[in-house]
């Protein structure tokens, strides 16, 4: 069924419903119309990695480490994965009459803001501070969710739209001030690759106001650009209880009349909250006409349709057998596998199990379930942490001594004694043993996705709290190996981990499964090949103010100082370097680039890596600062291999962004850099390999 059909049918259906009962349809929680034979509704659900808060799910790892897989078509599969569960949830759900929050098919994922601070607490739902990368990855998943079926697998909703990032302890008050050149360069082309490629079916509006306006009810945003310049035809939703906020914290309307008719005019479908309750009434001063109720309620309803919840659908007869299902567990694993990121290798990984026989495992993280999961999570029927994916691995070789080293946060008890009152044993673990992995990092309970602590859920700074720093310092003074193993949504400081320990490997949240990806990794099962998706800075003294949205200074296209860690970054266990680049097509400027790269593993193990491809514009003053991603693809290099590898580029990817916020082409000098990483010194230091460069000139 396409849209033109749906929408008939939802116009047939609502102008059989009293104007009473079309506002009531405006709520997230909409009730039934039995004479109608339409059922109560619950529009709320949840499907960041994996079917949400709705029990039993495959839990993948955080959107950050998904993200971290730099691969397109593995993100799809993920997608098409939880769609199929959310399908099977749906049908046995509904079997039981149970329509309550997080059982309908209306999913609000996935979160494509754009991670442009690594203090955000919320960051680890995006994919990472780069919008090529999010537009990739975020078109990806809304296909895979959305399906290509006869009717709509299941709806992707696109979140939070716009220009939100934090800080989360003032989103319902806070104006994000930000330059069209920003705007339109940076913050707006996921969601607009969203709508144009993926045909998403809603958008999400944000807490905080954009220049002025709140999200949820911006002209600018809903009406402007979501509809007239994008063609947007889905619905749109609020974010919970944000409506609310134009009155109660933003102060921009005077009741919540006022804020029901702001949004509504805006192009604000639904409401998640309570102040679309208040729709009649408003109708009845004069604030809002039939003919806006009526046109939102037929959006709502064209979704329904879509999604066959009237008609029936291909997907009606997906068993609740899929759910958490052997092959769904394992492509789980497997994403936790490509995700990872080795950060540091000074030759000790993979351990080999003949040459150890005592194997200590430390740290707050070790075997912290909770670690596993990220937030907007399922409930797994099994989980593996670090530790037991270690004892699994290994203890039939060698043995394994466990110690918890320390409490997660620094702050568990002001006597400073007591929260360092395990690192003793943590000592005593490392000296009994030949190699130690320390496991430190954060959890959902310091990363969260609601107000959380005196930072609501961000990080006053970079550093590992410090009875975990204390732990680490500890275990490196010993004087044995150690390895570091990192579970976190975000960039942390880890230049002592660096310096002193053997090798450094952020695993991000891993999904309930990810022990055993880790311990995959670190035997040598797998190659890890994660790439990072954002900046990982050596600390926050030389950013801007976390409140200051302008992109100066800001992620790897613009910042000017040295990365730690750089964005596109990740070791692998091969060698693989990009050693020559060829156009398969003449570069002309309003049609893609086609190059042809040849890719070869000169190392002992075979290994995925990442052809990245960065463009930089030598001539527009409207140009990013460094250079930008246009291009990469996952690739699978045999030790000794030589593989030839095509990728393509939008010709987007030769445009600028100025000031009022236009793009064109202004150049006709370009440079691209082609390699398993981005081209800055601090990378080419770090993995001892230059990518190749390309300049070209257009029609020469």
């Amino acid at each position: 069924m396409d849209r033109a059909q749906a929408r008939k049918k939802a116009e047939a259906l609502v102008a059989k419903m009293t104007i009473e009962e079309r506002a009531g349809q405006l709520k997230y929680d909409a009730p039934a119309i039995e004479r109608l034979g339409i059922p109560t509704y619950n529009w709320w659900n949840e499907a960041l990695h994996g079917v949400a808060r709705a029990g039993t799910a495959t839990v993948f790892p955080q959107a950050i480490g998904c993200a971290a897989m730099f691969d397109e078509e593995g993100m799809e599969k993920i997608a098409d994965v939880i769609a199929t569960e959310g399908r099977a949830k749906y049908n046995a759900f509904s079997a039981e009459d149970d329509r309550d929050i997080y059982k309908g098919l209306t999913f609000w994922s996935p979160n494509i803001n754009i991670f442009r601070d690594p203090r955000w607490g919320r960051g680890h739902e995006t994919y990472g501070e780069d919008p090529y990368l999010t537009a990739r990855l975020g078109v990806a998943f809304i296909k895979g969710l959305q399906g290509d079926g006869e009717t709509m697998k299941v709806a992707a909703c696109a979140k939070h739209f716009a220009v939100h990032s934090g800080p989360e302890a003032i989103r319902h008050e806070f104006d994000a001030e930000v330059s069209q050149k920003d705007l339109y360069e940076t913050y707006l082309p996921a969601f607009e690759a969203a709508v144009k490629e993926a045909g998403v079916e809603a958008v999400m509006g944000g807490y905080n106001r954009t220049n002025g306006e709140p999200c949820c009810g911006s002209k600018t945003l809903l009406k402007k650009i979501l509809r007239e310049e994008w063609g947007f035809e889905g619905h749109v939703v609020s974010d919970c209880w944000a409506i609310q906020d134009f009155h109660q914290f933003h102060k921009i309307t005077n009741g919540p009349k006022e804020s029901a008719q702001m949004a509504l005019e805006a192009g604000c479908d639904m409401n998640c909250g309570c102040t679309y309750a208040y729709i009649m009434a408003a109708l009845q001063d004069g604030l809002v006409t039939e003919e806006q109720i009526t046109e939102s309620c037929i959006r709502v309803f064209t979704t329904r349709f879509l999604l066959g919840m009237f008609d029936g659908s291909e997907y009606d007869d997906i068993p609740y057998e899929v759910v958490e299902c052997r092959e769904h567990r394992q492509l789980a694993v497997e994403a936790a596998q490509k995700g990872a990121v080795l950060l540091k290798n000074d030759g000790i990984l993979p351990l080999d199990k003949k040459k150890i026989r005592t194997i200590g495992v430390v740290g707050p993280n070790a075997n912290n379930r909770i670690a596993l999961q990220g937030n907007y999570h399922g409930t797994s029927s099994r989980y593996v942490t670090v530790l037991e994916g270690i004892q699994k691995e290994a203890e039939e070789d060698c043995r394994v001594l466990y110690a918890e080293g320390s409490h997660m946060y620094k702050d568990v008890m002001e006597n400073l004694a007591w929260n360092d009152d395990r690192i003793s044993e943590a000592v005593i673990t490392a000296k009994h043993s030949d190699v130690t992995v320390v496991v430190l990092g954060l959890d959902e309970t310091m990363e969260p996705d609601q107000s959380n602590r005196g930072q609501a859920g961000d990080k006053a700074s970079l550093e590992l709290p410090g009875c975990q720093q204390r732990l680490l310092q500890a275990v490196a003074a010993v004087g044995k190996p150690v390895i570091t193993v990192i579970l976190s949504g975000s960039a942390m400081d880890l230049r002592y981990a660096d310096a002193n320990t053997n090798a450094v490997l952020q695993a991000w949240y891993p999904g309930a499964e990810g022990g055993t990806a880790v311990a995959d990794i670190l035997f040598g099962k797998v190659s890890p090949s994660g790439k990072l998706p954002v900046t990982f800075y050596k600390d926050t003294a030389e950013l801007p103010e976390f409140t200051d949205y302008s992109m100066k200074n800001r992620t790897y296209r613009y910042m000017e100082m040295e990365a730690l860690y750089p964005f596109g970054y990740g070791l692998t266990y091969g060698d693989v370097k990009v050693t020559a680049v060829a156009w398969t097509e003449k570069p002309e400027k309003d049609r893609p680039l086609k190059l042809r790269c040849t890719v070869n593993n000169t190392g002992v193990r075979d290994t995925d890596d990442v052809v990245q491809v960065y463009i930089k514009d030598w001539k527009s003053r409207y140009a990013v600062r460094n250079y930008s991603l246009c291009g990469f693809r996952r690739v699978k290099v045999k030790a000794g291999e030589t593989i030839e590898a095509d990728i393509t580029i939008d010709p987007r990817a030769l445009t600028i962004v100025d000031e009022e916020g236009k793009r064109y082409v202004d150049s006709d000098e370009f440079s691209l850099y082609v390699g398993c990483t981005q081209p800055d010194e601090r990378s080419v230091a770090l993995t001892g390999c230059r990518p190749v460069e390309v300049r070209f000139t257009l029609g020469k």
